[in-house]
């Protein structure tokens, strides 16, 4: 077994801990956020953190209506200039917590005004030093340069912080099955798409709304563990210019959660076969072709978690069967402190 897959298996566990070790920080933090709702919240972060931050953004938004846009880095750690982020919620999220980029940008952001919250595995990390509230996400070492189990981790650790900000009692019980539901998705078996992906040339990942930070993730790991050029695009977007590129019969991944954006994402798989390229989905009810096997009965906003959490088993075999090892993607590390 790879170290990915080993760390995958992991990430159940790992939410499961940190639900728990988190729970009273986020009530805490949300009566704060209530109490004082931030004009806006500026996310920052950088590779599968900030396809987390992706996620961030749909769930604050639908489930508090604050608006939420991510920051650059280099604004403060290259441009030098001071953001204007009095009364706002600055969220950064790291497994290391130490890329000096992200450190500019959440100094900045709390000598500008923002309430500093750090998302981060390494919880004496210097971005945690920093930080106003520290959300650990007690995942555990991660050896595979691939993140998994500290991205699933990630996801869960937003729900569980938004939960309690909303006071959406629903969310805050769907968290309360979310471990044992993971541990359903890491058995499920994806392997029938295993084929066509390790073949393919090119590949078009596609999701909306929640599940569009899972297709971003999902096409990083394409790239870094597969050496295949996959791109990921939002659903609402295939129309706007890449369907042009389907004509070259590009295989084709599409996540789908089911709430209000799914009618738009099941109207879009028949364009999609119509292309010629294999098409697989994951979490459409409906008998569609190449149908992957999703959990039951998880809440909308969850249902994303347990989606990758069933794709990064399938990933880290399309690497194997492409002749790879996924643990030691080339000319990758696992800390990468960006300026």
């Amino acid at each position: 077994m790879s170290q990915m897959s080993i760390e995958t298996a992991e990430a159940p566990s790992a939410v499961r801990r940190m639900l728990q070790n988190n729970e009273s920080i986020c009530k805490i933090l949300g009566e704060k956020l209530r109490k004082n709702p931030p004009k806006f919240v500026a996310t920052c972060a950088r590779g599968s953190s900030d396809h987390g931050a992706t996620f961030a953004k749909y769930v604050i938004e639908t489930q508090t209506g604050i608006i939420t846009a991510s920051a650059a880095p280099s604004i403060s750690s290259i441009y030098k200039v001071e953001p204007q982020m009095e009364g706002a919620l600055f969220i950064a999220i790291s497994q290391s917590g130490q890329s000096p980029d992200l450190l500019a940008a959440a100094q900045a952001a709390s000598k500008a005004g923002a309430t500093v919250v750090a998302i981060v595995n390494v919880e004496n990390s210097p971005l945690a030093k920093i930080a106003d509230t520290v959300l650990p996400l007690c995942a555990g070492p991660e050896i595979s340069v691939a993140a998994t189990k500290s991205y699933i981790t990630t996801l869960a650790a937003v729900v569980q912080l938004v939960a309690h900000w909303s006071q959406n009692n629903e969310l805050i019980e769907a968290l309360k099955i979310l471990p044992e539901q993971l541990e359903a998705a890491n058995t499920l078996d994806w392997s029938v798409a295993t084929q066509d992906l390790a073949k393919a040339e090119h590949l078009l990942v596609v999701g909306r709304a929640a599940s569009f930070g899972i297709a971003q993730e999902a096409a990083l790991k394409f790239k870094e563990t597969c050496m295949l050029h996959a791109e990921a695009f939002s659903a609402a977007e295939i129309r706007h210019g890449p369907m042009a590129i389907l004509k070259n019969k590009i295989a084709t991944l599409v996540f789908s959660q089911q709430d209000e954006t799914q009618a738009s994402v099941k109207e879009l798989i028949p364009l999609l076969e119509a292309q010629g390229g294999a098409v697989y989905t994951a979490g459409i009810e409906e008998n569609v072709q190449n149908k992957l096997p999703h959990v039951q009965d998880v809440h909308p906003v969850c249902a994303p978690i347990t989606m990758v959490q069933s794709f990064y088993n399938l990933v880290n075999q399309v690497s194997l069967n492409r002749g790879l090892d996924p643990d030691r993607p080339p000319l990758l590390s696992k800390v990468t402190e960006t300026i």
